[in-house]
């Protein structure tokens, strides 16, 4: 996904939710802390996951699924979408929520996108560990967008992941090269 459609789907997102913030968690998070540049990695999702604030039943997850998500006409019409999803769909370190990062461009409608703050975004794509995840967190590594000794330091911070989870994020965080 690029910039402008990240924007657009942002944008989207706050019309139907009628909200001037939202929050972003998952990979397409990584366009508010790059001004340009991301890596190809980065640009293979077709969905943003957004979470609607002040959702604790769902429903407006669902909302935005029904609107604007996978298979929706937008989707059809755009080639992207975004998905309706709950802050416990991702597996984050402590103190994420103090790390977010504000963006908010022309583009966004006077929508604001609170995204995930990069290393936050690495260790909870690493915690999930699905082929795509695996490849995306290489390529932040690649291109230094995060730091292995802060990588290391917020890995601590997460609570409630198995010990082998554990280990193989670990793994991924000291290797050289990831597959």
């Amino acid at each position: 996904m690029r910039r402008e459609e990240f924007d657009h789907a942002v944008r989207a997102a706050g019309a139907v939710l009628s909200a001037d913030s939202l929050l972003v968690i998952g990979s397409q998070a990584i366009h508010a802390s790059l001004d340009s540049g991301l890596p190809v990695e980065a640009e293979r999702s077709v969905e943003v996951d957004i979470v609607p604030l002040n959702d604790a039943e769902g429903q407006l997850a669902d909302l935005i699924d029904g609107s604007i998500g996978e298979a929706s006409i937008f989707h059809e019409s755009f080639g992207y979408y975004a998905q309706g999803v709950s802050e416990t769909t991702a597996v984050l370190p402590a103190g994420w929520r103090e790390r977010l990062v504000r963006y908010q461009t022309p583009t966004t409608g006077g929508v604001v996108a609170l995204c995930l703050e990069p290393h936050d975004l690495w260790i909870s794509k690493a915690i999930a560990g699905r082929d795509k995840d695996v490849e995306f967190c290489a390529a932040l590594l690649a291109w230094g967008l995060v730091s292995r000794d802060v990588l290391v330091a917020r890995l601590e911070e997460v609570d409630g992941v198995d010990g082998s989870v554990r280990a193989r994020v670990a793994k991924m965080i000291a290797a050289d090269r990831l597959p």
